[in-house]
């Protein structure tokens, strides 16, 4: 879009788009006399000479003025690159504007929000010096933008920083990793040999898709539990996603395992407005009732996490099936209330 530059009087294009055209411009014809850069970007000998300096001093671009040519073009060393592969040098980036830019920014504070132990902080570091540098702005204006937008991210569980690591170049180097891990629910440490098949981020906590050579099975991991990671010199185990998601996505939330039941739940009203808009299952299926009620239906396996997820509710949710779960949920509400039926009496008497 152009805009008009009140300081020149011309036309002019976003900045970033400028950019874009003269990295465009040198790559195609090789050699563009300042003259030609200047009519086809539509701007003054000064702006001109503005863009060509800050690409230069401060993106690293290799433009260099060839006084035999009386034109621009990239140095030799980058200028090898081909047009297939655009692989020598290319700016970073320029092709974005600047609402692109700003979204990428909010995008990276959202990234910096999954993540609470800093492992990822260090790598995406350079891209928002980048984006800042595209934009023209101060640390005290990025820092400002970033201020606009919060992650809450309760009950996060940390990971320790070299394991993350770890396990991140065995899974994009495929090789085998040895996990010492903590089991809760047995409270014992065990030694796996696994194949990493990809990284899960689910509520707050990262697990490890795995192939367990030890169990000889697909497993997860949850990295928090993971008390040593050591890379071994062996190739991985591949297994075809199709069977990764089949075996370990099809239940309920994070417990893994193929779908074998049909949970019937019915939700009063007043927590039916809320869940009515939820997604708790991807194969879930909704009924809205007239009297304002609603009746959810959706597969799962293991019950833990469909438990917890029912005692949020409390009395606005009632497990209409199957009987197990009628019966497992019924149980813990009832263990629930026991913790305060002698505080209650207390409270009736005095």
């Amino acid at each position: 879009m152009l805009r008009i530059d009140p300081a020149e009087g011309l036309p002019a294009m976003d900045r970033t788009e400028r950019f874009y055209r003269i990295e465009v411009l040198i790559r195609d014809r090789g050699n563009v006399s300042f003259a030609d850069l200047q009519a086809e970007l539509e701007v003054s000998r000064a702006t001109l000479k503005r863009d060509l300096e800050y690409l230069r001093s401060r993106m690293d671009v290799p433009i260099v003025y060839n006084r035999d040519a009386n034109a621009y073009q990239f140095e030799a060393s980058a200028a090898g690159s081909t047009r297939k592969g655009r692989a020598g040098r290319e700016l970073p980036g320029v092709w974005f504007s600047e609402r692109e830019i700003h979204a990428l920014l909010t995008m990276q504070q959202l990234i910096k929000g999954l993540d609470g132990a800093g492992i990822l902080a260090r790598h995406i570091a350079p891209l928002q010096d980048k984006l800042q540098t595209m934009l023209g702005t101060s640390d005290v204006e990025a820092r400002e933008l970033m201020k606009r937008v919060r992650i809450a991210q309760p009950t996060r569980r940390p990971v320790a920083l070299q394991c993350f690591e770890r396990v991140g170049a065995a899974l994009l180097g495929r090789q085998r990793l040895v996990l010492q891990y903590y089991t809760r629910s047995k409270r014992s440490e065990s030694t796996r040999v696994v194949s990493p098949q990809r990284l899960v981020h689910y509520r707050n906590t990262w697990y490890l898709d795995a192939w367990c050579h030890s169990q000889d099975g697909l497993r997860r991991f949850a990295l928090d539990a993971v008390r040593g990671a050591d890379l071994l010199d062996q190739r991985a185990k591949d297994v075809a996603m199709k069977t990764v998601e089949a075996e370990l996505d099809a239940g309920y939330g994070i417990y893994g395992g193929k779908a074998l039941r049909s949970a019937t739940l019915l939700f009063a009203p007043a927590a039916a407005q809320w869940v009515a808009h939820e997604v708790w299952h991807t194969d879930q299926k909704q009924q809205l009732l007239p009297d304002g009620s609603l009746r959810l239906t959706l597969p799962y396996s293991d019950d833990t996490e469909l438990v917890m997820d029912l005692m949020r509710h409390g009395p606005d949710v009632c497990v209409e099936g199957p009987p197990e779960l009628r019966q497992r949920v019924a149980e813990r509400l009832a263990a629930a209330a026991a913790q305060y039926a002698g505080s209650t009496a207390a409270t009736q008497t005095s």
